[in-house]
């Protein structure tokens, strides 16, 4: 089926689409996608002359696209159905559509198509009052969560992963993690990193490895980040939708992929599952929220800023104090001893007087990380 691309193909796809946005060059793209320049330039020839098929091996017979009748428009709808069992008119419209088929019918009339085959029941919707925001480009803002856990026949916890671009809703990362532990996540982020560069922010929930139950934001796994330069941000506690476009995401991975099997056997069989699906949903799958035909690929472009091979020096602008946070998590400051945090222990942070006597912002880097108050 035109929808069911091989994770080769989806490769060269991606590639391609990344190339187009001309935001990052061939060369650096190709480093990215660890293939010679040769190579990404006989892709993009490919992809111009033939189109996506182009990007097949040579060896596979190219697909064929017969004109179709009415009847095989309600079998292709059906069938479009009973592979995406989730999708709902709108959904299988703007599929057909992209796809390239003429003479789709509208999202009711599928709609009744799907009704008079068995093949839809009408769902319980629940209404929401809410305040839709979305990062201005690319890039701005890139969401990252865990989904709960799910248990494989080997008894085996499994917590799903994902990162999510907030503009475009291209999935940059799903991952069937054995744990969520800080050197886990770091490599995970390394590569989503390594290919599609950093983004400016990041927005996360309070749990581990990114925060604390109590509202703390600060870990050495957001302190990696701050070293990096990317901004932090949390969502307030016990206020999930403020990571609306991922909890939704999730709701998604549920209905398309997680429910289709009672119980999984691996975690090699749950990552084969996320990893077709993260094709679907980035190139094939049309985003409501975006417009009846447009996926996130459509909108997402890689990042310019590269993932350093060393970070950057910690410096401070002319003025601030600076002081080194001991061992056991705490800094000297005129005469007192203050707390710091352990994620910053041996690390230099720089404090800087505010208009109140007295009271100094502490920083590390460009990011505030506290304020104390010294007895004058």
């Amino acid at each position: 089926m035109p929808w069911r691309e091989s994770s080769v193909v989806s490769e060269r796809l991606e590639f391609v689409r990344l190339v187009s946005e001309g935001v990052v060059s061939v060369a650096e793209l190709c480093r990215r996608f660890g293939i010679s320049r040769q190579t990404g330039y006989v892709w993009l020839r490919r992809y111009q002359q033939e189109g996506e098929a182009g990007l097949v091996d040579r060896s596979r017979r190219p697909r064929s696209h017969p004109e179709q009748t009415p009847e095989a428009m309600v079998g292709l709808v059906c069938s479009v159905r009973r592979a995406h069992r989730a999708w709902g008119g709108r959904k299988i419209r703007g599929f057909l559509l992209r796809q390239g088929h003429t003479g789709v019918p509208a999202a009711s009339t599928i709609t009744q198509i799907l009704r008079r085959n068995g093949l839809v029941s009408e769902p319980v919707r629940v209404q929401r009052d809410f305040v839709r925001f979305e990062a201005e480009a690319p890039n701005r803002l890139w969401q990252m969560d865990f989904k709960g856990w799910v248990t494989v026949r080997t008894g085996q916890r499994v917590h799903p992963f994902g990162v999510l671009d907030d503009h475009s809703r291209y999935n940059l990362c799903l991952q069937a993690s054995a744990n969520q532990q800080t050197p886990t996540v770091a490599g995970y982020l390394t590569g989503v990193f390594n290919r599609y560069g950093l983004p400016d922010r990041m927005l996360m929930d309070n749990g581990s490895p990114w925060g604390h139950t109590r509202g703390y934001p600060w870990t050495p796994l957001t302190v990696w980040l701050a070293d990096l330069g990317i901004g932090i941000s949390h969502i307030r506690p016990f206020h999930p939708q403020t990571q609306g476009k991922e909890e939704r995401f999730h709701r998604t991975l549920d209905l398309e992929v997680l429910t289709e099997h009672p119980i999984w056997d691996s975690a090699t069989q749950l990552q084969d599952a996320f990893d077709d699906f993260r094709r679907l949903y980035n190139h094939h799958r049309p985003h409501e929220a975006l417009g009846e035909t447009i996926v996130p690929a459509d909108r997402y472009q890689p990042s310019t800023r590269q993932f350093p091979t060393q970070l950057p020096p910690i410096t401070y602008p002319p003025g601030t104090q600076v002081r080194k946070v001991s061992s056991d998590a705490r800094f000297s400051f005129q005469g007192h001893t203050y707390r710091a945090g352990k994620p910053f222990r041996g690390k230099p942070i720089g404090l800087r007087s505010t208009t109140t006597p007295g009271t100094w912002n502490v920083y590390y880097r460009n990011h505030h990380i506290k304020t104390i108050t010294t007895i004058v």
